[in-house]
């Protein structure tokens, strides 16, 4: 059974990234998350137990944390939760892993700007989808007067735009 779970906390590790001899990109980083509480008797903030955690992205958001994520900045994370027994000769320990499905800034502590970003095989085929075809590609029995003037064609999108 899966356990979904979404943490808040402090990246307390630069996201370290690599990308598998299969061309899998992944990331992760270690997260700290620290509950607090407010003490009325001494109108102070109290901090409890921390908890760590191993972050583990794929993919598009592997390589998307990378480039967003850096250490000491609050984070909210949504992902698989894992947790694993380990022994390395006398020591025993656990380890609580979350494989992300989403990760970003926790907007309770600051501001953020998004960008949107996409994958060159999404800019490729948009690209080839706004190319009139070539001379050669017209159905057969086409007349050359049938092509589109340069005038009907759509204008070409900057090269990584997304069509909204």
């Amino acid at each position: 059974m899966t356990d979904t779970i979404t943490l808040t906390g402090l990246v307390a590790t630069e996201p370290r990234h690599l990308t598998t001899s299969e061309g899998l990109p992944i990331a992760s980083f270690r997260l700290a998350s620290t509950q607090r509480r407010y003490d009325r008797a001494k109108q102070t903030w109290l901090d409890g137990e921390t908890n760590w955690y191993t972050i583990t992205a794929f993919r598009q958001l592997a390589s998307n944390a990378t480039l967003s994520i850096k250490k000491g900045e609050r984070v909210i994370v949504t992902g698989r939760l894992r947790i694993k027994e380990w022994t390395n000769g006398e020591r025993t320990g656990t380890t609580v892993d979350i494989e992300a499905e989403a990760i970003g800034h926790d907007l309770t502590w600051g501001t953020a700007a998004y960008v949107r970003s996409v994958s060159m095989a999404t800019v490729t085929s948009a690209h080839q989808a706004s190319e009139p075809p070539a001379s050669d590609e017209f159905p057969v029995g086409a007349a050359e007067d049938d092509a589109p003037a340069a005038a009907d064609a759509p204008a070409a999108e900057p090269v990584g735009a997304v069509p909204f």
